[in-house]
């Protein structure tokens, strides 16, 4: 799908979905709680479908109506099961160490750039507490039953496996440590885990650089209401910060998304209408870094992101893609190792983008369209599915200019 966006102005209220963040973790342990829990206030993107599919192949039961999930705990693990990804890592990196400690022989499979994506870390540690890889490559197949122990962990590839681990220690008889031998980045996504594990009776001991976990615990069923979600909320703080004026609902002031500091970053570039540059440590926020990347091109003086390599191995190489859209608009901006240097340019021309099968290079795109002089064409639009699929519907109800082209 083919969109054209044309220079607009967004005006209204707008519901922001439910934090695809959070919504994982919920789903995830309530399918691993002795009982039923209904979650409520879920946005059913693919990568939410394909967390609900894996849980339901370990042996949960669900029912969905519409943004209510109703979960029925595992009971009696399955002995074998195909995990479908779809293109979610999340779902990988995730379910990949409970199959493990509920004893399941698994067989992940995943498309788009997901078999791409490493899980170098899993299969060293899991591989030294019972689990054996059959397969190097996607789809993997593993069997085994986890056993505890430490667990040895970077924290500069990916919190996921954090997160994964947290997930399925709690559930062994053996006590278990996560030693931390790097700098954790993103912690506030390993913070919303240890929040939502709470919620459902799983307690994590933490330290600055471990995490202990007390083995034989039981999850317990709890209902819950999946809060909005910052890394969305982004795009339309940042089309008020270009040209906007968008009431942006269904968000938690308080929450410990990490992404909410998009606020802050906007607050401090737009300080007396300076429109100042800015540097962005986004080792901790990497999901903002497309959006912050238009933010910069329409401020007025020169703007950096670093700590932000991590992107190269998302949906795309998100350093290039980012860089490769807006420079496709006009805009100025310079790929460097970690991060992003954007020189800002009032004109920005408008043209043609391609989405690189990236929900937030689309999502992006498209905000950074509103202050173009011209037309901007997005190719491949369709991937904002992956994690916003009604974006394109909000957005043409605020006032936003998109109709959908066949460029043949």
């Amino acid at each position: 799908m083919d969109v054209r966006i044309s220079p607009s102005v967004l005006r209204g209220h707008v519901e922001i979905p439910a934090s695809k963040s959070c919504a994982h973790r919920a789903i995830i342990c309530a399918a691993l709680a002795d009982g039923t829990s209904v979650i409520t206030g879920v946005s059913m993107s693919k990568d939410i479908e394909a967390t609900i599919f894996s849980m339901k192949a370990l042996g949960a039961s669900f029912t969905v109506d519409g943004s209510t999930v109703t979960v029925t705990g595992i009971s009696s693990p399955a002995e074998n099961a195909v995990i479908d990804c779809n293109e979610s890592g999340s779902t990988l990196r995730f379910i990949m160490p409970v199959a493990a400690a509920l004893g399941t022989e698994a067989e992940f499979t995943g498309r788009g750039r997901l078999p791409q994506r490493p899980i170098d870390i899993y299969k060293r540690e899991l591989s030294q507490h019972g689990i054996s890889f059959q397969t190097n490559e996607m789809p993997y197949i593993t069997t085994g039953k986890l056993s505890g122990g430490v667990f040895s962990v970077e924290g500069n590839v990916s919190s996921q496996f954090i997160t994964g681990l947290l997930f399925a220690l709690p559930l062994l008889d053996q006590d278990s440590e996560i030693r931390l031998t790097s700098h954790l980045e993103s912690r506030p996504y390993v913070d919303i885990t240890i929040d939502t594990l709470r919620r459902f009776g799983i307690s994590i001991r933490e330290s600055e650089d471990a995490y202990f976990i007390s083995g034989g615990q039981h999850y317990t069923p709890h209902d819950e209401r999946i809060e909005g979600d910052w890394s969305q909320a982004a795009f339309f703080a940042v089309a008020n910060a270009i040209n906007s004026q968008v009431d942006i609902g269904n968000l938690n002031e308080k929450s410990v998304q990490g992404d909410k500091k998009i606020l802050e970053i906007i607050s401090d570039m737009c300080y007396n209408g300076s429109r100042a540059g800015f540097r962005a440590d986004c080792s901790d926020i990497p999901d903002l870094v497309p959006i912050l990347s238009v933010l910069a091109a329409y401020g007025c003086e020169e703007s950096v992101i670093f700590n932000a390599e991590r992107l190269r191995i998302k949906e795309s190489d998100r350093l290039v893609t980012t860089a490769d859209m807006l420079n496709a608009l006009g805009g100025n901006v310079t790929v460097n190792s970690d991060g992003l240097t954007i020189r800002p340019n009032a004109h920005m021309k408008g043209g043609i983008v391609d989405g690189c099968g990236d929900h937030r290079i689309v999502m992006a795109a498209a905000i950074a369209a509103l202050g173009c002089t011209g037309d901007v064409i997005i190719k491949g639009a369709e991937a904002a599915e992956k994690s916003y699929p009604d974006f394109f519907k909000d957005y043409i109800a605020l006032g936003g200019k998109a109709d959908v082209i066949d460029l043949e």
